[in-house]
């Protein structure tokens, strides 16, 4: 096995547009976590040229590339297993019974951090087309600090 991801880039609700902007913000990412609404398979063949890619079907990716990909998943990296699904109120487990330290999901368009019973909760945002006047934004989660280090990028303020 090859080293264990620390810098985590997260990317959610791109409905088919990867703007430049989140290309450059996950740049250095050793691996990239998008929860849902990918919209476009050219998007994850994109991100993966920057790093391995945890891809989850959003309620948008009806088409039948999207079949391949898992309505959930599991990010490994090492000792911290990370729960990843699109929409978080279609949560069917306990995060912190089943041992995992944190839960990413999208489908908000809106990002956000919380933390329930020591799981870490992350939603990046959405980085595709600008919906209502909610901000275009990723994530990243580094995994080296303790506590975690999470930043949220407002891609339409990158310089």
């Amino acid at each position: 096995m090859g080293k264990v991801p620390k810098r985590i880039g997260l990317i959610s609700d791109t409905h088919g547009l990867l703007r430049p902007e989140a290309v450059n913000a996950l740049r250095g990412s050793e691996l990239i976590i998008h929860a849902g609404d990918v919209g476009d398979p050219k998007i994850l063949e994109a991100l993966r040229e920057l790093a391995p890619v945890v891809a989850v079907r959003g309620n948008v990716d009806v088409e039948a590339w999207a079949q391949a990909l898992p309505v959930n998943a599991i990010a490994d990296a090492g000792e911290v297993q990370i729960y990843v699904l699109h929409d978080v109120h279609h949560l069917d487990l306990d995060p912190a019974t089943a041992g995992f330290a944190a839960v990413i999901s999208g489908h908000s368009h809106k990002f956000g951090r919380s933390e329930r019973a020591g799981v870490l909760y992350l939603n990046p945002g959405s980085a595709g087309p600008r919906r209502f006047k909610l901000p275009v934004t990723i994530a990243r989660l580094d995994l080296s600090p303790n506590p975690w280090g999470v930043e949220f990028v407002d891609l339409g303020k990158v310089p």
